[in-house]
């Protein structure tokens, strides 16, 4: 063969290997494509571990700490406050929803009233240990299997830490993981569970502890400012323990499967930000300052959240009507068209909504076009305990239960607001058969309510 014909043929040769190595490449990188699209979505279709509620537990206190209107008239009389803030107290009381029935602590019972972080100690130690044994002897559970503990309380921080005091009372193990949350408001007990939900799906297998409460003894205000009296006529003595599990064997067991938690937060907004503020008054006496706005911030944080919320729980019809409105609120030339509120009661059958006071849950009932019977948990929750913080939408679960009103299937949704300003749900789905729980806060009450409110 001529040198010039072989110089052609082995060019022609090069040329056909380039041609099938291409092609190897091509379907190579095609199939390491389809490889990884596939497994990006088996991913994202993959159920994520299911988180289960065992069960949890709301604290009833003694009848010695309540504190009807007459007490507290002549109880802040006699502590030598000022008789117009006492007036005006009593006013705000008067018209808060709350039945003869509300407790505070021992210790503000006491003349005259002393802050002193002693009794603020024993309040803690008192509502979450008598909260948590009731858990665990009702549940049977050992405190040594509790592998992760999560406390809440808002504005008491002690050193040591609350959840340090939990695992010490309880001596449970030295490998325990411990956490303890201040400063986030009534919707703390919404992101312990959100906290919990993580490290549940992270250390697979595991029992979580939540304590829910909130510390009246170190926080009465006691100076003139209205706004900061507010919280002596809103919050009183509550507290709540909540047993989660990633665990399989606990399936069966269980008395519900957390679906979603959804949290907003307004913080980035002046006014929401001081709504709910920790302050002092021109005499300086420290105490938690309420906005006469609250009810204008917490409507916008409700907006904002349900637009986060809705996608997930809503059906596909309702959030077409709702998208549809808007886009016709948007293009009407008058924007007299109205925005389509969605049915949440295609979504839910029961509400536990938090029981800040009767304006909120009035607003609420009013914005999202709830039905009477849809806030009456939330309605008695504040008429026979008051608003106990972080632990109250515990309290409307435990009511829909006491009544027997929940039924396995049914869809739970708590929902929460706290200061910064914050609003937080989770969504729970009833797992089990439902008989009327007779061990409950409720359990000496239940038979009496619901009650009319004035």
């Amino acid at each position: 063969m001529e040198p010039h014909n072989l110089c052609t043929s082995l060019e022609t040769l090069a040329q056909h290997i380039n041609t099938i190595i291409d092609l190897i490449s091509s379907y190579y990188c095609f199939a390491v494509l389809l490889v990884v699209c596939l497994s990006i979505l088996y991913l994202a279709r993959r159920r994520k571990a299911p988180i289960y509620l065992i069960d949890y537990a709301c604290y009833c206190p003694p009848s010695s700490c309540r504190f009807p209107i007459a007490t507290f008239e002549e109880n802040q009389l006699f502590d030598g406050m000022d008789p117009e803030a006492v007036a005006f107290q009593c006013k705000i009381i008067s018209k808060s929803g709350f039945s003869e029935e509300t407790s505070i602590s021992p210790s503000l019972f006491r003349m005259p009233k002393i802050k002193a972080l002693s009794f603020a100690l024993e309040e803690a130690e008192t509502t979450m240990c008598s909260v948590i044994q009731d858990l665990f002897q009702k549940n049977n559970i050992n405190p040594k299997a509790i592998d992760i503990v999560i406390t809440n309380c808002s504005v008491f921080c002690p050193t040591p830490s609350l959840s340090a005091m939990v695992v010490n009372k309880f001596r449970m193990r030295s490998n325990i993981k411990s956490f303890n949350l201040s400063g986030m408001g009534c919707s703390a007990g919404i992101i312990s569970m959100s906290l919990a939900k993580d490290l549940l799906r992270v250390h697979r297998n595991s029992l979580a502890l939540i304590v829910s409460t909130e510390t009246l003894s170190i926080n009465w205000y006691s100076g003139k400012v209205p706004s900061m009296l507010l919280s002596n006529c809103l919050f009183r003595l509550g507290g709540a323990a909540i047993l989660m599990s990633s665990r399989v064997q606990d399936k069966h067991k269980a008395k519900y499967e957390l679906q979603h938690v959804v949290r907003t937060t307004t913080a980035q907004d002046d006014q929401s930000h001081n709504c709910v503020y920790q302050d002092v008054d021109p005499e300086n006496k420290e105490g938690v300052s309420i906005s006469k706005n609250i009810v204008n911030v917490c409507g916008d944080a409700v907006k904002k959240h349900i637009a986060s919320l809705g996608p997930l729980v809503f059906p596909s019809r309702e959030i077409f009507l709702y998208v549809f409105s808007i886009v016709c609120h948007k293009l009407g030339s008058t924007r007299s068209t109205s925005i389509y509120i969605p049915n949440f009661n295609h979504a839910f059958e029961h509400f536990c909504i938090h029981s800040g006071g009767i304006a909120i849950i009035q607003a609420v009932e009013r914005n999202l076009r709830l039905r009477k019977q849809d806030m009456e948990p939330s309605a008695m929750t504040l008429y026979r305990f008051g608003n106990v913080s972080s632990s109250s939408i515990w309290y409307a679960m435990s009511y829909i239960e006491a009544k027997g009103r929940m039924k396995r299937g049914d869809r739970v949704w708590q929902i929460a607001f706290g200061s910064g300003f914050k609003c937080n749900s989770a969504v729970w789905k009833c797992v089990c058969h439902m008989k009327p729980d007779t061990n409950t806060a409720w359990r000496d009450t239940i038979h009496s309510y619901p009650v009319e409110i004035e």
